[in-house]
C-alpha cells in the first residue's frame, strides 16, 4: 500500500466512522469533556506543554485566531493555531507558524491510537483535538491559539488554562444546541472563561453584557469589552491589502495600518486583536512592528483562506463562508457598497439550518443560482429554491457547486460582481 492510499484510509476513518459536525450534523455531537480528558491524559496531557489562547464567538473567531497567530509569529514566537473546520485540506486544522501538520503525523497518530480510540469511543472532534494538542507538544510551541469548534462550555477545547481568553460576539447559530436567545448562547461561550484568567469580549451587545459580567465575576476573570476602548476605521484597499486607523481611547494607536485581509467587517476583528494583543504584552514579547508585520504579512505567515476572498476580476467573483445571521448581515452589507452592474449569487447551505431569518437578509434584486454543497447535510438545491423563491429570491437550481458557478459565468458580464456565499462546503468548493 503506498503511502498516499495509507493516508486516505486514515482520513475516511476519521471522517466516517467517527463522523464530524459538518458533514452530518447533530448526530456526530457529543456532549461532555469527559472523552477529550481521557484522550488527552492517556497522551500524558500535551495541552500543559505550552501556553495557550483560546477563542470563542459566533462570528470572528476563525479571523481573530489567525491574526493573533500571524502577530505571535511575527514576535519570533514558534506558534500552533488550531481552527475548524477546515475547507480542502483536514491539516488546515493543525498548524504550527503557518505549515500543516505533516501527513505522516497523522497516518502515525491515528494507527498508534486506535486501541484508545476503540476503547474510548470518541467523536471526529475529539480525536482532531487531541491530535492537535499532541502536535504542538511534539513541535515545542511556545503558545498554540486555539478556537473553540461549537459553544464554549462543552467544546473538547475546553480543557484549555489559557493565558488569555476571547469572546469575539454572540449571534444567533445552532440554536438547537446553545439555546434560543441570545443571553442562553452567550452563557454557552461563557463557559471558557476561566478562574483569574482574563477574557475579552469582541463587541458589546445589552443582551449579552451581563452574562459576561456575571461569569467574570464569578471566575475572579479580570473582563474587558474591546470595543469601548479600540475603534478600527478603514480607510481603503489595494488588491492585497486593506487599510485601517487603529485608535485606543480616543488616541492614535497605529496609522495606516496595512493588513493582509479584505472586508470591511473584519474591522470588528481587529479591535479584538488589538484589546487582546494589549493584553498579552503582560507577558509576551510583541512590538508594535511586530503587530505591522504580523498584519502586512498575514496571508502568508498563516495561510488564511475563505473569508471575502477574491477569485476572480471581470467579472469580480469572490467567496465569503458567512453562514449564520450575524455573519451574513455584515457580508451582505459589504456586498451592498461594492461596485458592479449586476449581481449574481451562488448561494447552498445546510439542511439544518433555520432558513428564513437568513434568507431575508439576501438582496432580491440579484440573481441566484442555488446548489447543494457535496456533504449529506447540504440541504437539496431545489428545496433551497422552493424556500428562497417564497422570499423572493429568483434564480435556478443546480445539481452541484461547480455547475451553478459555471453558469453565473456564463451569464455574468465584465463589469458583475458573481458572490458564492452560505455555507463553509459551498466556499471550499470553489477554492
Amino acid at each position: 500500500m503506498t503511502f498516499r492510499e495509507r493516508y486516505q484510509l486514515t482520513l475516511d476513518y476519521l471522517f466516517e466512522q467517527l463522523p464530524m459536525f459538518q458533514r452530518i450534523g447533530p448526530p456526530a455531537l457529543k456532549k461532555g469533556l469527559g472523552n477529550t480528558i481521557a484522550l488527552l491524559e492517556a497522551l500524558e496531557n500535551p495541552q500543559q506543554q505550552f501556553r495557550a489562547i483560546h477563542i470563542a464567538g459566533t462570528n470572528g473567531k476563525g479571523s481573530v485566531a489567525h491574526l493573533l497567530a500571524a502577530i505571535l509569529q511575527a514576535s519570533g514566537y514558534r506558534t500552533g493555531l488550531y481552527i475548524s473546520p477546515h475547507y480542502k485540506d483536514f491539516r488546515e486544522r493543525i498548524k504550527v507558524n503557518g505549515q500543516y501538520a505533516s501527513k505522516a503525523y497523522v497516518v502515525d497518530f491515528v494507527a498508534s491510537n486506535r486501541a484508545l480510540f476503540d476503547r474510548i469511543e470518541p467523536s471526529f472532534f475529539e480525536i482532531t483535538v487531541a491530535m492537535a494538542f499532541d502536535y504542538f507538544a511534539k513541535q515545542k510551541v511556545e503558545v498554540a491559539v486555539v478556537e473553540t469548534g461549537l459553544g464554549g462550555r462543552l467544546d473538547s477545547t475546553n480543557v484549555l488554562t489559557p493565558e488569555l481568553s476571547v469572546i469575539t460576539n454572540i449571534s444567533f447559530d445552532h440554536q438547537q444546541f446553545l439555546g434560543d436567545t441570545l443571553p442562553l448562547i452567550a452563557a454557552e461561550k461563557a463557559g471558557i472563561i476561566k478562574p483569574r484568567v482574563p477574557v475579552v469580549i469582541g463587541e458589546t451587545h445589552p443582551e449579552t453584557k451581563p452574562v459576561f459580567e456575571a461569569k467574570a465575576a464569578a471566575m475572579e476573570a479580570p473582563i474587558v469589552f474591546a470595543d469601548e476602548h479600540w475603534r478600527a476605521e478603514w480607510k481603503g484597499e489595494t488588491g492585497t491589502h486593506s487599510t485601517y486607523d487603529l485608535w485606543h481611547e480616543g488616541q492614535p494607536a497605529f496609522l495606516d495600518l496595512d493588513v493582509n485581509l479584505h472586508g470591511r467587517f473584519q474591522s470588528k476583528n481587529l479591535q479584538t486583536v488589538a484589546q487582546a494583543v494589549y493584553l498579552l504584552q503582560n507577558t509576551f514579547d510583541i512590538s508594535a512592528q511586530n503587530v505591522r508585520d504580523g498584519l502586512f504579512n498575514f496571508k502568508t505567515l498563516t495561510k488564511f483562506i475563505g473569508r471575502w476572498q477574491v477569485l476572480g476580476t471581470h467579472p469580480a467573483i469572490i467567496c465569503d463562508s458567512a453562514h449564520n445571521e450575524g455573519g451574513l448581515k455584515v457580508t451582505l452589507d459589504q456586498v451592498a457598497q461594492y461596485p458592479y452592474e449586476n449581481l449574481h449569487i451562488v448561494m447552498g447551505t445546510v439542511s439544518d439550518k433555520e432558513l428564513k431569518p437568513v434568507l431575508e437578509l439576501f438582496p432580491k434584486l440579484a440573481r441566484y443560482y442555488f446548489c447543494k454543497a457535496n456533504i449529506p447535510r447540504g440541504l437539496d438545491a431545489k428545496q433551497l429554491q422552493v424556500r428562497a423563491s417564497q422570499e423572493g429570491l429568483k434564480g435556478r437550481a443546480y445539481v452541484s457547486v461547480k455547475r451553478a458557478l459555471q453558469a453565473a459565468k456564463r451569464q455574468a458580464k465584465p463589469g458583475d460582481l458573481i458572490f458564492v456565499t452560505g455555507s463553509i462546503f459551498v466556499v471550499a468548493e470553489v477554492l
